[in-house]
This record gives structure tokens, C-alpha cells and sequence, in this order.
């Protein structure tokens, strides 16, 4: 018997898949590895559910970004300016994941465009980590 079930573990890892990506202290990895060992058979749902959570997390920041008066300067800006939104694959790098997402919105960076990269390195990361649970 285990203590959640299927989609109860769904929705605690949607929710720190997504306050993982904010601007606030959080690790997913560990409750997606958990997720997988209690219900393998939820290997490509909990993926799609971590990527999405951690994704409009990562959204989130680029939204402060956006709102944030275009004066001063923004930790990640040089690497935004150089890359564009392909730079939003690192996203998911621990510390600087949410500078970078800030920036993108503070430099008006397509968004759509940045909610992909984001997404693709986010799920890439997830993916390293699920196979080592599997």
C-alpha cells in the first residue's frame, strides 16, 4: 500500500515541478525520482507533468521579467542578448535558470519562443532523471 496514489503524486510533483522554477527554493528532481519508484507506470505522465510545471514556473519569472521597469541591469542579460531565447535550454541550471528567465522577459523575448526552449530543457533534464529511477 503506498501512501498516494497516481494522481495524488501527480499533483505534488506538478506543484513543485512549478514552485522549482520560481523564485523560490525548491527541488523537483527528488519528487519526480520518488514519484517514479512508487508508480513506474507513471514514467511518461510524470515527465509531462514536471515539464509543464517546471515550465510555467520558468514563465512565471519571465513574466516578473516583463513587468520589471527596463532600468538598471539584469543578471543573464549578456547571455540572453547573445543567444536569444535558445539560451532558455539552460533554464533549468540551478541558480542561474531564473536570472535567465527574468532577463528574457525584461528583454521582451518572444515568448512563445522562450516557453520552448525552456520546455525542451527542462523535459531533457527530467528525462536524465527519470531514466536513472526507471
Amino acid at each position: 500500500m503506498t501512501l498516494m496514489d497516481g494522481s495524488s503524486s501527480l499533483v505534488v510533483l506538478f506543484a513543485s515541478s512549478f514552485l522549482a522554477a520560481t523564485l523560490l527554493p525548491g527541488g523537483s528532481e527528488a519528487v519526480l525520482f520518488g514519484a517514479l519508484k512508487l508508480d513506474p507506470q507513471q514514467y511518461w505522465p510524470a515527465l509531462a507533468v514536471a515539464t509543464l510545471g517546471n515550465t510555467l514556473g520558468g514563465m512565471s519569472s519571465y513574466l516578473i521579467g516583463r513587468i520589471v521597469p527596463q532600468r538598471g541591469q539584469i543578471k543573464g542579460l549578456d547571455w540572453i542578448k547573445r543567444y536569444g531565447s535558445p539560451a532558455l535550454l539552460l533554464a533549468w541550471v540551478p541558480v542561474l535558470g531564473d536570472p535567465l528567465c527574468v532577463a528574457a522577459g525584461w528583454l521582451r523575448v518572444n515568448p512563445w519562443l522562450s516557453a520552448l526552449f525552456m520546455a525542451l530543457g527542462k523535459f531533457a533534464r527530467y528525462l536524465v532523471i527519470a531514466a536513472v529511477a526507471a
